[in-house]
């Protein structure tokens, strides 16, 4: 995607975890203005789940928490989906096929989402580094 100068850009950093698989499982998520400015953050323990639908989960719950934070100004922000899965990165741009049938109706949501509130989304990989404090914010909640 090419961001254009005139919108702002806005960053979702998620992450989704869980001990064991399936096993206890925790979510996070921030949302970052282009300054650098953490918007909203939002971390929850999501009961049992196996690690790639806890990784689902955070990718819905950021795009909710940006609609409910947003309201119709969605479509007017570019948006960077920054996940911590890299075959989830995969999947919603389809790379790869979605092999787990828990997961379709996940993917549904997420796409219905980005159809109706993103038209300027872009999502990316995120190895290391700058989503950190959304690793740690999951490990915090499995720690519990």
């Amino acid at each position: 995607m090419c961001y254009s100068a005139d919108m702002e850009k806005v960053t979702i950093y998620t992450h989704g975890d869980s001990n064991g698989d399936p096993g206890p499982a925790a979510i996070a998520l921030q949302i970052v203005d282009s300054k650098g400015k953490v918007l909203k953050e939002v971390s929850e323990v999501i009961g049992n789940a196996f690690h790639e639908y806890a990784e689902y989960f955070a990718v819905v719950r950021g795009l909710q928490v940006a609609i409910e934070h947003f309201g119709d100004k969605t479509k007017k922000f570019d948006f960077e989906l920054r996940v911590s899965g890299e075959l989830v990165k995969k999947q919603l741009n389809g790379e790869e096929t979605i092999t787990h049938p828990a997961l379709v109706p996940q993917f549904i949501e997420i796409y219905n989402m980005k159809v109706l509130h993103f038209p300027n989304i872009d999502v990316v990989y995120e190895k290391e580094g700058s989503g950190e404090a959304v690793r740690t914010l999951v490990e915090e909640k499995l720690d519990v």
